[in-house]
Formats: structure tokens, C-alpha cells, sequence
């Protein structure tokens, strides 16, 4: 081996420590950039003929476990999704209370039938028939307040949905921008490290909308997949998935009942959209909120029809009619009435009669106290507390049963407890315990699934985040490489500058 290649070899020996320390300064200046992966040099023994000729820089690239990456972005989807829906049912559990709590549609049940119960031993009392007006108000009230909130979260699924898709085309188009770039190295022999790491960044953005897949092309390219099959374009213009802005009163619902769908290419796929921050806003806005809506309609329609069926007609819509049942779906003819439930304005008006009664009932034989009547009068009193906070419409025959079962404007929503036989107490208490359970499950689930992602980022920071220690370490065995090599260097100049005299 001449000077000449003495001289070469070691000049491509401080190149590459050179790249080294770009790599090592790159990492460590990131090492606190959530997701950054390790970048690597790659260098490779040059050789001619068996002789041996330096060493070959190659491009850096990143140190990944493509698997644990894989976990990490499903489970990114799932917390995500579950954190949506906790954050929706815990602005409910405040107006929802929990049984028993005084706050609940169960106690505020429970206080109106008691002050039943005072009134009868004192029916002509004015204060008492005030007392029963009053309390019947504090429930409507209490379910309209209920329903709102159910109505308010609903609508946020819906606005945080919307703003999701927008987030998703823009993460989408950063991924396909990159992409292109990295393509357009990768023909070069150019490291596409640091282009790999912000695009890996932003898959982890997208991956809290929708779990994904990633699948690297040869070409540097990136195919992304939902859990269902989607495939999601990256280079097909800024705004691949539109959809149109939509409210959520009561009686709308998905599809046809004025919600818009998610559209790709003209095809809707939000049936595909699951899991994930999409995932979980479709499902509150679709099947949770509207389940929850229609459990307490029909509570609301409940109540006032076993009122009226007494002879008192307590609780009204607006217009002072009570909302009839056995439509097609079960609940057509009172989507949404517990919004709007509220104290017959007769009675509000006139509360003595909650002791007279406001209409007579067929096949029972009551009919309300006439005017002058005795003030006494117990048969309508006796019948409430008997009958309508009973199991019974009258001794032998027994109060229609509560839907739980084809619910919601659509009829395709279904209550998680069976109905059959209850009082409106019973109701009451599954409604809230059931919705209550739901939150509860939730916020349980987010904690469990909360520190599973945190193990699995944990492994992926020990394969692929940056160790100080190993970077340190790497740099004084690089500065003492650094320092050999310029030693060569300084010899093989000494030996030519002795050549060049003793020529000379």
C-alpha cells in the first residue's frame, strides 16, 4: 500500500467519523422530541483486489422496531377513543347524580310521591297541593336538564368530529408532502433519516384519530390502512374526506335522518371510520348519547301517561298534550319530549288540582272533584300514590310495560336492562345506575389501557429513543478514531515532506 492510499483511506476514515458526530448531535438534540427514533450511521469496509481501501459512508438510518410501532399506534387509537368518550359521559355524571344522591330523577321521584303521601292526610291543605306542585316541577325540570345535557355532549361529538376530519386530510397531506420527498432521496443514496422521523410523527398524530397500519414501499413511499381495511390517501389532494357540518336535535340520527356521513370519493365510509377519536365521537353521537336520550323519554312519557291514566294530567309538552304511545318506531310520537317535559299549566295555575284531578278516566270510574266539591277528597290522591307509583293502572290489571327495545328516532337503539314489571322508580334507578356504570366502565377502561401504552412506549423508547449514555460513549471512542486517523495523516505529510529533501 503507497502513501497515496495511506493518505486517501484515512481522509474517507475522518469523513466518516465527520457524519458520526452529525448523527450523534442530531440525537442528541432530540432526545427529548417525543417519538424521535435513533438515527444510525451506516458504514461499510471498502476492499480491491483483497486489499483494503477505507470505509464507505452509507445514509443513516433509523433504529426501529416496526412491530412495537404497530402495537403503539393501535394503542394510541384506544386510548384516544376511550379518553373521547370519558370526557362526553363525565359532563353528563354532574346532572346525571347517582341513586339515592337527592340530585337524581330517583330522589326527585321519591320527594314528589312523598309529598303525595302529606298531602293525603290533609287535602284541602294549600301549602301541601303548592308543596306537590312544586316538587313535580323541581323533576321536570331535573329531566330537562338531563336532556340537555345529553343534547349539548351530543352536538360536541358531533363539532369534535367535524374539526377530527379536518385534523386528519391536514396529517394526511403532511405524511403524503413528506413522502414525496423522501422518494425523490432515495435515488441519490441520501439519508431520508430526519424526513422518516417527522413523517413517523405524524403517523403517531394520525393514529389518535384512527387506529392504522403502515406498510413502507420500496420507492420510500408509506401505505396507511385502518383496522377495517381503509386504505387513507396521502397524495390525493389536501381534502381526500369531506363532510358537511350537521346539528343533532332529538329526533336526527345516521344515517337518513339529517346527519352527513364521512365521504371519500363520493363513497360514504363512515361505517369504516372506527376506533380512535373518530371512532369514539361516531359512536357517542350514533348509539351512546341518543341511547341515553331515549332512556329518559321514555321515563318522561312514562310518567305523564301514569298520571293521566289516574285522572291527573301532571306533566305535559308545551302545547299541554301528553304524547302518545304505541307508534312505529316504539318512540315516534315522543322523540326528544324529555327536553321539553314540563308542569301542565293548569296545574301550575290551579294546584288544588293535584287533590281534584284534571280529567275523568274510562273504565276506572274516577272523575275529578267539581268545583265546590268536598275538600276532603282523597280518590284521586289515593289513585297516584296506589297505582301511578305502582305496578298496576288498577287492582288485577297491570301498567303497560316501558320500552327498552327498539328506541330512538329510528327505532334501532336498544336500553341495557329489562323494563318489564318496573315501577317508575324502577326505571328511575336502572337509567341512572345503567348510565353511571357506562361512565364508570370508561374511566376504568382509560386507566387499564392508559398504562399499557405507557409499557409499550417504554420498550419503544428503550429500542429506538436516544441513550445519552451510548451517545456519549459513542463520541470519545469517535474522538480517539478522530485522533488516529489524523495521526496517519500527519505521518504520511512528514513522509513526503522526508521524500521531497532527501529528492532534493
Amino acid at each position: 500500500m503507497g502513501l497515496n492510499s495511506a493518505l486517501s483511506i484515512a481522509a474517507g476514515g475522518l469523513a466518516n467519523i465527520n457524519a458520526q458526530f452529525a448523527l450523534i448531535s442530531q440525537n442528541v438534540a432530540n432526545a427529548a422530541t417525543p417519538g424521535y427514533a435513533v438515527e444510525i450511521s451506516n458504514q461499510q469496509a471498502l476492499t480491491a483486489d483483497g486489499v483494503g481501501m477505507g470505509v464507505q459512508t452509507g445514509p443513516a438510518t433509523l433504529q426501529i422496531d416496526q412491530a412495537l410501532q404497530t402495537s403503539v399506534l393501535q394503542q394510541n387509537a384506544t386510548v384516544t377513543g376511550l379518553q373521547t368518550t370519558q370526557t362526553s359521559l363525565q359532563a353528563i355524571d354532574s346532572v346525571l347524580g347517582t341513586p339515592g344522591s337527592g340530585s337524581d330523577i330517583g330522589s326527585l321521584l321519591g320527594n314528589m310521591q312523598d309529598s303525595f303521601s302529606t298531602l293525603l292526610t290533609d287535602p284541602g291543605n294549600q301549602t301541601q297541593q303548592s308543596t306537590v306542585v312544586s316538587a313535580a316541577t323541581t323533576l321536570a325540570q331535573g329531566i330537562n336538564s338531563l336532556s340537555a345535557a345529553y343534547a349539548t355532549q351530543r352536538q360536541g361529538a358531533q363539532n369534535d368530529l367535524e374539526s377530527a376530519i379536518t385534523t386528519l386530510n391536514s396529517t394526511l397531506a403532511t405524511i403524503g408532502q413528506l413522502s414525496n420527498e423522501i422518494i425523490a432521496l432515495k435515488p441519490t443514496n441520501q439519508s431520508t433519516a430526519d424526513l422518516e422521523n417527522q413523517r413517523n410523527t405524524a403517523v403517531q398524530a394520525l393514529s389518535q384519530l384512527l387506529p392504522v397500519k403502515t406498510v413502507e414501499q420500496p420507492n420510500g413511499d408509506l401505505s396507511i390502512f385502518t383496522s377495517t381495511g381503509l386504505t387513507l390517501p396521502t397524495n390525493d389532494g389536501a381534502t381526500p374526506f369531506t363532510m358537511a357540518s350537521s346539528s343533532t336535535p332529538a329526533g336526527s340520527y345516521y344515517p337518513g335522518g339529517g346527519i352527513a356521513g364521512i365521504m371519500l370519493g363520493g363513497a360514504d365510509v363512515t361505517s369504516q371510520m372506527t376506533g380512535g377519536q373518530i371512532g369514539a365521537d361516531i359512536t357517542l353521537r350514533d348509539t351512546t348519547l341518543p341511547t341515553d336520550q331515549a332512556e329518559l323519554d321514555e321515563f318522561a312519557q312514562g310518567l305523564s301517561s301514569r298520571f293521566a291514566g289516574q285522572g291527573l294530567t301532571l306533566f305535559t309538552d308545551p302545547a299541554g298534550n301528553v304524547p302518545a304511545g304505541g307508534g312505529t318506531p316504539a318512540q315516534s310520537g315522543y322523540v326528544g319530549y324529555a327536553g321539553t317535559i314540563q308542569v301542565n299549566a293548569a296545574v301550575a295555575a290551579d294546584p288544588s288540582l293535584v287533590r281534584d284531578g284534571t280529567n275523568a278516566v274510562a273504565g276506572t270510574g274516577f272523575t275529578p272533584n267539581p268545583s265546590g266539591g268536598p275538600a276532603g277528597f282523597t280518590s284521586l290522591i289515593s289513585n297516584v300514590i296506589n297505582y301511578t307509583f305502582g305496578t298496576q293502572v288498577q287492582s288485577g290489571v297491570a301498567q303497560p310495560a316501558m320500552n327498552t327495545s327498539s328506541l330512538g328516532a329510528s327505532g334501532n337503539l336498544n336500553a341495557p336492562f329489562n323494563a318489564a314489571g318496573d315501577t317508575l322508580s324502577d326505571f328511575a334507578t336502572s337509567l341512572v345506575s345503567s348510565q353511571a356504570e357506562q361512565s364508570a366502565t370508561t374511566t376504568s377502561s382509560v386507566t387499564t389501557e392508559q398504562a399499557l401504552q405507557t409499557s409499550l412506549q417504554a420498550k419503544v423508547s428503550a429500542v429506538s429513543g436516544v441513550n445519552m449514555d451510548t451517545e456519549v460513549s459513542q463520541m470519545l471512542s469517535l474522538q480517539n478514531a478522530y485522533g488516529a486517523n489524523a495521526r496517519v495523516i500527519a505521518g504520511v505529510q512528514a513522509m513526503f515532506t522526508q521524500l521531497l529533501q532527501d529528492i532534493q
